[in-house]
């Protein structure tokens, strides 16, 4: 099968298309013909050496996929031969960017009825990151208020949605050419990142989502009320720090799972949560994949996906 490898941690370019062997399912895993590939900023940390996890080479890239059940490994009963998933191939974010790929069965559910195998393909990071940041790290309840800083990015469109869908209260930051974009997924708040200091205008909030990290994640402390919660999906915070503004903040890594993806899948299938891709690139189109994550090529807004099901023939460029 053709598979996009890394033999040497690097950029874009250290990315080689090459056959390998079909991998075989284990124990509670998975074979599954990948029919898209979701790209996402971890990739490039990981093609770059840059990962939080330790990534033993050679690898496969990749993670978020879509495609059909080819073969089952022991122990796996609850998913069958054929049936159309989505999901994230293991913890380690690993394999996707593949003709086929092993993943972990406990990581996988149906495929949800109304949207396309690259749509599919686009959401189970992206969206189950979004909502354990705001529900099971933040515990946020209806009536609360969260800043959520990066609100037009991929996971931060997901959480505009769902604090909308569950009655929180929130405050969006953004650039000033997505303002109308991210007041339309339903924030309460808008703020123009470069047209004002958002500790100027936010106070007492009970969490903070920040998926920018940085200077905004160190001044996002002044706008927490006391016992208030930070939450990153980007980098550590500042323990000190949140220890003398009388709050409490933590770095998490998504964690990935078949009953989340089933809610995520049912609130997609009931009309209630909406897919967003931003471009459909043709498998061998990977590199180019990447130099957008770098901004080497102009990113689309919205998710890219690798359209595997016409992967071809390795072309000689590669």
């Amino acid at each position: 099968m053709l598979a996009w490898r890394v033999h040497e941690f690097g950029p874009p370019e250290a990315m080689i298309l090459e056959k390998i062997p079909r991998p075989v399912p284990g124990p509670g895993e998975v074979l599954i013909e990948v029919h898209a590939a979701g790209v996402g900023p971890w990739d490039g940390w990981i093609r770059a050496g840059k990962s939080a996890l330790p990534q033993p080479l050679p690898l496969t890239l990749g993670s978020d996929l879509s495609g059909t059940v080819a073969a089952l490994g022991s122990g796996v009963s609850d998913i069958a031969l054929g049936e159309q998933v989505f999901g994230v191939t293991n913890s380690q974010f690993l394999g996707a960017y593949a003709e086929y790929a092993v993943a972990s069965a406990g990581m996988l559910a149906k495929k949800p009825s109304s949207p396309t195998y690259a749509e599919a393909a686009s959401v189970p990071v992206v969206a189950v990151t979004a909502w354990q940041a705001l529900f099971d790290h933040a515990h946020l309840q209806a009536g609360q208020t969260v800043v959520i800083h990066g609100a037009a990015g991929n996971v931060g469109t997901y959480a505009v949605r769902f604090a909308r869908r569950a009655r929180l209260r929130s405050i969006a930051t953004a650039g000033t050419k997505d303002i109308g974009y991210v007041r339309s997924l339903g924030a309460d708040k808008v703020l123009d990142y470069h047209a004002q200091r958002f500790e100027d205008a936010v106070k007492d909030a009970d969490a903070v989502l920040d998926l920018v990290g940085g200077e905004t994640q160190e001044r996002s402390f002044q706008v927490l009320r006391p016992g208030g919660k930070l939450i990153s999906a980007v980098s550590q915070p500042d323990q000190a720090r949140a220890r003398h503004h009388g709050v409490t903040a933590a770095f998490f890594l998504v964690e990935v799972s078949t009953e989340r993806l089933r809610g995520i899948a049912d609130l997609i299938d009931r009309g209630e949560l909406k897919t967003h891709v931003g471009m459909v690139l043709p498998f061998a189109g990977a590199r180019d994949a990447h130099m957008m994550l770098e901004g080497r090529l102009r990113p689309p807004k919205g998710k890219i996906i690798l359209n595997v099901e016409a992967a071809g023939e390795v072309p000689a460029s590669a």
